[in-house]
């Protein structure tokens, strides 16, 4: 890159760092807050299990007390408080509540239906506007089959038409009749964005673009876009009691909800201005190498942190630049060759991107059957590794399910790992996760059994299965 291409991004640097700190949470208020409460619950003491901490530490014969909605302790013959259910933990395997970091649920939910299709805006290649959560149907099947599956917390995200697609959510796996009932209190939103072929295919015949430089020139007119955006409402030193868009109308002024210029409100440059100063975090998807290599020097040209590139099955090839730029890989097991960009994965993928030192690999679904059994994709990554000389015990994969998403979502400081003051996000399973003998026999969502295999009162079903064959 030429050294003048950096001075746009150092300029909107220096906007952002010189006055523009109080306008960065005004492109993230949330006019539709997480209304998200706990389910009530006593203390539980889970006895003589095999624990996977999600930290890399394996605890076997250990205990896992949830107290207040939270882990309170993890360790070997702990007290159980008075009153505290204890469950049996001999022979089984404990873990954190998985987290799906690729979900469609609830914006393309199950019965697949054209009515029910919500999750690409296919009206503009640029739509940062859209949210994914306004399209969250939260009596989606789907979700419970997850929570069955131990998904715990998921990142609704919208589809892979556009190159910049809108904001995804990031959710707790629980029953509600609205969103914002599911909605993770203080997660940050995502901005999808999509590379290679998707765009290209869905705008090659409505006017572009048709080619992967015109998709590389439609990010970057967006950005540009934004960053003046960030720029003009940024608060002058000449201009202290300037308007702008936050400001409430007041005598002779005008609430003004277009353009891109003059401190007036755009709802894409809003998600986009949010993207820069990185308070929204962004998820590419993304196959090939080459294309991941642009997009993280596009990330630098306009100051912006990429959190994940997901699906790409070349991310094998650039797996110590991910580790060194602190970007995780969310990927696949083993899909691969259904399209051009797709026909260079390896079954190894996970576990190559695994190995440089503060590498971060994920295993997601993108997929309403898929997300059931990530703990399976995972073991078949540990199978392959193995094939190839590449030993993964399942302290470190469990890393892939657990804390690593939740680093990638940005709420690793509250879930993820089974650590002293984290939600109780837990999952009880019969065996070793790593296995397609595995399965989940309970789920605890905030200290609270919200799934039990052996107890059908803790088995939820959607409001739209109720009188169905089968859902009783």
């Amino acid at each position: 890159m030429h050294p003048k291409a950096l001075v746009p991004a150092v300029a909107f640097g220096l906007v952002l760092l010189c006055g523009n700190a109080l306008a960065a949470s005004r492109f993230t208020q949330d006019p539709y807050p997480s209304t998200y409460q706990p389910l009530a619950s006593g203390p539980v003491l889970i006895q003589h299990a095999t624990v996977l901490t999600g930290t890399g530490e394996r605890i076997d014969d250990a205990d896992v007390l949830l107290q207040d909605g939270k882990v309170a302790a993890v360790g070997k013959a702990l007290a159980a408080p008075e009153g505290a259910t204890r469950v049996d933990g001999t022979g089984k395997w404990v873990t954190p509540g998985i987290i799906d970091v690729h979900s469609h649920l609830g914006v393309y939910p199950s019965p697949g239906v054209s009515a029910h299709s919500d999750g690409n805006e296919m009206t503009s290649p640029v739509t940062p506007n859209v949210w994914a959560e306004h399209s969250v149907w939260p009596q989606d099947p789907g979700f419970d089959t997850a929570l069955a599956g131990g998904v715990t917390s998921l990142q609704v995200l919208p589809g892979s038409a556009n190159l910049i697609g809108g904001r995804g959510v990031t959710l707790k796996n629980v029953r509600s009749t609205t969103y914002q009932g599911m909605k993770f209190p203080g997660a940050p939103w995502g901005l999808k964005m999509a590379c290679g072929e998707n765009p290209k295919r869905v705008y090659g015949q409505k006017g572009g673009p048709s080619t992967r430089m015109a998709n590389v020139a439609g990010y970057r007119a967006a950005f540009i876009d934004a960053a003046e955006y960030l720029k003009k409402n940024a608060p002058k030193p000449s201009e202290p009691k300037k308007k702008h868009w936050w400001s409430r109308a007041s005598g002779g002024d005008k609430a003004d909800s277009s353009g891109d210029s003059g401190g007036k409100r755009d709802l894409k440059l809003d998600t986009l201005a949010g993207a820069i100063n990185g308070e929204i975090r962004v998820h590419i998807h993304c196959y090939r190498a080459d294309e991941m290599a642009t997009m993280l020097d596009l990330s630098k040209e306009f100051g912006f942190k990429i959190a994940a590139f997901h699906h790409g099955v070349e991310a094998y090839k650039i797996a110590d630049r991910l580790a060194a730029e602190g970007v995780c890989g969310a990927l696949w097991a083993d899909w691969w060759g259904f399209k051009m960009e797709a026909f260079d994965g390896i079954q190894e993928n996970i576990a190559l991107v695994d190995r440089p030192a503060n590498s971060c690999a994920i295993v997601h679904s993108d997929s309403e059957e898929g997300i059931q059994r990530l703990n399976q994709e995972a073991a078949k990554v540990i199978a392959h590794a193995r094939l190839a000389g590449i030993e993964i015990p399942p302290e470190r994969a469990i890393r892939w399910l657990t804390y690593n998403p939740a680093k990638a979502l940005g709420v690793e400081q509250r879930t993820g790992t089974l650590e002293t003051g984290k939600m109780g996000d837990v999952v009880l399973w019969n065996r070793n996760p790593f296995g397609v003998y595995a399965h989940a026999e309970q789920v605890y969502i905030d200290g609270a059994r919200v799934y039990d295999r052996e107890d059908k009162a803790r088995q939820p079903r959607s409001d739209f299965l109720l009188g169905q064959g089968g859902a009783q």
